[in-house]
């Protein structure tokens, strides 16, 4: 692992006390990470967080409640949700400034410990080799979110400055309609130096048939994960079922995400009409049967496969059998 300072500590901003309404400021096809088992479910645009990257929140009441860490990294293109609640303490984090194989390190504010973000794993600390716990999170568009929540609201935007906003290292104002990502999501190279318009120095050891910024979502059971390509779950039907350790899972790719959810026995299709399966259509973005069943979503990490390699090798994605 390749751990290396690029940034000051906090150049990029948590945000620690963040604020909701139903109001959003951006466009219907803007993406957010969204946490449904919130109550309302709540929204947090990826229009702020590539400004932010981290937002410490506490769902409930306002003791604390239920702590959550919404998490991305623009580099990966993973955005996950942790618990905050780790070995009997409410961490608070923040962005350590300094990247592991071109992923966000987070610092937890209590005891200054160093956390990978795309695996949750303490890399240096106190609580060194510990990892924290994922939960269950979806990437949907704004329309999405407002038609699968109808009662969800939105995070306001946190305003202030960013390096992320900046064109050297000392963050400025932050302008949310600027994408400081934009021309690195669209691009051909990947990490640090594609981002920066540098010289890469990394060569892509996935499969052919994948880029290194495919998005994949990746489960994991025990010691076992798999990584479900969005591009290979598509070209087999959009649906795929596949045992994660000791885990039955089905997952849905659709236009606009992915999605896993823990399998039941019956088998699914998607059709014009939407995901269709023992007599009735399910929405694949929420897990929701039309006669009111209810899939379990089940906790996972959306990134980009060049990241899931860094942390699983080049041997841990999901092949559907019909692409063979």
């Amino acid at each position: 692992m390749n751990v290396r300072r690029v940034l000051p500590r906090d150049a990029i901003p948590s945000v620690d006390e963040p604020r909701f309404s139903d109001a959003y400021d951006g466009d219907g096809d803007d993406m957010v990470i969204a946490v449904a088992f919130a109550d309302p479910p709540r929204a947090y645009p990826v229009r702020y967080l590539q400004f932010h990257e981290i937002v410490n929140d506490a769902l409930g009441d306002a003791s604390g409640g239920d702590p959550i860490a919404v998490t991305w990294c623009p580099l990966c293109g993973s955005g996950i949700v942790y618990d905050r609640s780790h070995a009997g303490r409410t961490l608070e984090f923040g962005v350590s400034g300094k990247l592991a194989d071109d992923n966000l390190v987070m610092y937890d504010r209590e005891t200054e410990s160093e956390w990978k973000q795309s695996t949750g794993e303490c890399i240096a600390g106190a609580f060194e080799g510990e990892s924290l716990s994922v939960r269950s999170a979806a990437m949907l568009s704004v329309r999405e979110f407002r038609e699968s929540y109808p009662d969800g609201v939105v995070l306001d935007p946190p305003g202030g400055e960013s390096e992320a906003a900046s064109d050297d290292d000392e963050p400025v104002p932050i302008d949310y309609d600027a994408a400081p990502y934009g021309a690195y999501a669209s691009g051909d190279g990947f990490g640090l130096a594609a981002h920066r318009g540098e010289a890469s120095r990394r060569e892509w050891t996935g499969p052919p048939d994948l880029d290194p910024k495919t998005v994949v979502l990746g489960v994991e059971s025990g010691d076992d994960a798999l990584g479900f390509p969005v591009s290979r779950v598509r070209a087999a039907g959009g649906v795929v079922r596949a045992t994660v350790g000791e885990r039955e899972t089905v997952v849905f790719a659709t236009e606009s995400g992915i999605h896993a959810y823990a399998a039941p026995r019956h088998e699914f299709e998607l059709t014009d009409a939407g995901v269709v399966g023992d007599g009735t259509t399910w929405d694949p973005n929420t897990g929701a049967a039309a006669d009111g069943r209810q899939l379990d979503r089940l906790p996972s990490r959306r990134l980009y496969a060049f990241a899931w390699i860094d942390d699983h090798g080049p041997d841990a994605f999901h092949r559907p059998a019909s692409l063979d």
